[in-house]
C-alpha cells in the first residue's frame, strides 16, 4: 500500500530509511532511533536569515577546498549502513558541513557530516537539546552548533574521547572558531544582525 499521508502510519511504530524513502507525502519528518519526529513548520524569517548567513561563510571560507556545505531538507543518515532497512535514525539538520565526501550520495549523507549547525525554533528546543544532541554525539559528529536566535547565544560542542564538551556559551560580541573547519572564523554580530 502506498504510504500518501503521515496519517497512514502509526507514530508508535519503529520504522527504517526504506521506509522513510518509500513515503509519499509532503510532511517533513525525521526519524530518530526509529521513531517518526514531526518536524517544526516552515522556519520563521530570523531562522532562515541565520541560516543563510552561517551558510554563506562557509561555503566562502571553503571555496576550492573539499568540503561541501547543505541546508534543510537534506536527508542524514547517521549510521552509515549500506542497508537503509536497518538505518535507524535519519535527520535533516538546518546545516550540515560534510568533509568525506565518500559519504555522499544521491539521497544526501549516509554517515556523520563532520559538523552539523541547528538553529532552534519555538517547539524544536527539546529535540535539538537532548535527542539530537545524543544522536550526533553518538554517530560521532566532531562538532556541533546549536543557536538560539532569541537569546543570541551559540553553544559549540566538539567531540573529544566519544563525548561532546563545550566551552562557554558565544554571544552576539565574541566571534566563533572552529576545530574541523582550519582558519574558520565567524563574527556573532553579523549573524544575529537583524
Amino acid at each position: 500500500m502506498e504510504i500518501t499521508s503521515l496519517s497512514q502510519l502509526d507514530l508508535e511504530k519503529t520504522y527504517s530509511y526504506a521506509d522513510y524513502f518509500s513515503w509519499k507525502f509532503q510532511e517533513r519528518v525525521e526519524l530518530l532511533k526509529g521513531k517518526i519526529l514531526k518536524m517544526s513548520p516552515a522556519p520563521s524569517r530570523q531562522h532562515q536569515k541565520i541560516s543563510s548567513d552561517i551558510g554563506f561563510a562557509f561555503r566562502k571560507h571553503l571555496e576550492g577546498q573539499l568540503c561541501q556545505v547543505f541546508y534543510a531538507p537534506f536527508d542524514v543518515r547517521l549510521e552509515g549502513l549500506k542497508d537503509d532497512r536497518k538505518a535507524k535514525n535519519v535527520v535533516q539538520p538546518d546545516i550540515s558541513v560534510v568533509c568525506d565526501l565518500r559519504k555522499l550520495d544521491d539521497k544526501g549523507c549516509n554517515g556523520a557530516p563532520e559538523l552539523i549547525v541547528e538553529i532552534l525554533s519555538p517547539g524544536n528546543t527539546k529535540k535539538e537539546m537532548k535527542y539530537k544532541f545524543e544522536l550526533y554525539e553518538a554517530a560521532g559528529v566532531e562538532e556541533y552548533w546549536i543557536v538560539d536566535p532569541t537569546e543570541k547565544v551559540i553553544w559549540q560542542y566538539f567531540l573529544e574521547n566519544n563525548q561532546f564538551v563545550n566551552r562557554r556559551p558565544l554571544i552576539e560580541e565574541d566571534t566563533l572558531t572552529s576545530r574541523v573547519l582550519t582558519r574558520f572564523s565567524l563574527a556573532l554580530g553579523s549573524v544575529f544582525k537583524d
